[in-house]
């Protein structure tokens, strides 16, 4: 896979990430609270996991409920090499009563438990919450030089990880696109997702090589804290402002069906720079648009840049942690990219 462009140059600095599980600890922020009802069906259990993936967790759960895997439900998956906290909810026939207190598996530890009426559903967190060292740290001057800029943000990438091991999804994914049937259905859902993420990818990284960070005329803005959008037909100095005060922001789209007319965003008939643009860039993967579109997959917009909350950093000698909280959807290894060339504990890369 081809490198994607850097906002900040590609830094020259290296560090080892993962080196232990406790390196990287994740927490899960639902942004609200499961509401209790004791004769509910759904049990939420807050857990916090230790080098474990969050499917391999859930099928746990469910041969100790005694209940089939899809009765299991998490809002997002979790990294397996790392300590993370997170939610899931079991359903069971609403006499059934279980002593959570009783399971038992190597690295999961139940930290919460609630009783309700209703299913935890994918996607539903706002937010996580990370804490990253990076160990044996080289060049510490260049680092803190990009430490400030980096809380400005960074470019807005799906991380390596959803395109699987050495990006094999995106092989897989053009295949099925050529014709290749896929009868498991997780399968294929993943490589659609995979797919279009990658197709985003490619606009960001084009998007920085033509314009960099500025505004193009028909660019879709999303309003801060919210998923409303609506169209800057003129860039002036109020839309620029508003970019500079993260009032609102430049958003690329994620492939697929048109949405129903109510949703769309209303654009004129004449193509705007910003659509001729990303048009541009898609149009060597028109197979891949059409085999998302047959395969219903809904177009939605998501930012350009991501910007980290909270950022924090201290040293710890040669060791650098790092506190922030990104939306849901977000990676920090977009974040961490920007910041060293990442280097698993045997010193090959990890991120390229």
């Amino acid at each position: 896979m081809t490198e994607l462009k850097y906002l900040y140059g590609k830094p020259l600095a290296e560090a080892v990430f993962k080196a232990e599980p406790e390196d990287f600890i994740v927490n899960e922020i639902l942004g609200f609270e499961p509401e209790p009802n004791a004769a509910g069906q759904h049990h939420w259990l807050y857990i916090q996991k230790t080098g474990m993936n969050t499917e391999f967790l859930a099928r746990k759960l469910a041969d100790f409920a005694n209940v089939q895997p899809r009765e299991v439900s998490f809002s997002g998956l979790k990294d397996r090499h790392a300590v993370t906290q997170q939610w899931f909810s079991v359903e069971l026939p609403a006499k059934t009563e279980v002593n959570w207190s009783h399971f038992e598996e190597p690295g999961a530890l139940i930290l919460k438990q609630v009783r309700s009426g209703r299913k935890l559903r994918r996607g539903t967190h706002q937010a996580n919450e990370f804490s990253i060292l990076l160990r044996s740290v080289t060049e510490p001057d260049l680092v803190n030089q990009r430490l400030s800029l980096i809380a400005q943000g960074v470019p807005n990438y799906f991380g390596p990880q959803r395109f699987g091991h050495e990006g094999r999804n995106i092989d897989k994914a053009k295949a099925m696109f050529a014709g290749r049937r896929v009868k498991d259905r997780n399968l294929r859902s993943l490589l659609l997702s995979a797919a279009r993420s990658w197709l985003f990818n490619q606009i960001v990284d084009a998007r920085l090589a033509a314009f960099g960070l500025e505004p193009v005329a028909g660019d879709a803005m999303q309003l801060q804290g919210s998923h409303s959008f609506f169209l800057a037909d003129t860039i002036d100095d109020t839309v620029r402002a508003r970019l500079a005060e993260g009032d609102i922001a430049i958003t690329a789209p994620l492939p697929g069906r048109k949405k129903k007319a109510r949703d769309e965003i209303e654009r004129s008939e004449k193509a705007s720079e910003a659509e001729r643009f990303e048009a541009s860039v898609l149009e060597p993967y028109q197979a891949w648009l059409d085999g998302l579109i047959r395969a219903g997959v809904e177009q939605h917009r998501r930012t350009l840049m991501l910007r980290p909350v909270d950022f924090e950093w201290n040293w710890e000698g040669e060791h650098l942690r790092l506190h922030f909280r990104l939306e849901a959807g977000a990676f920090a290894t977009s974040v961490l990219r920007e910041l060293v060339q990442l280097k698993e504990s045997s010193g090959a890369h990890f991120i390229e």
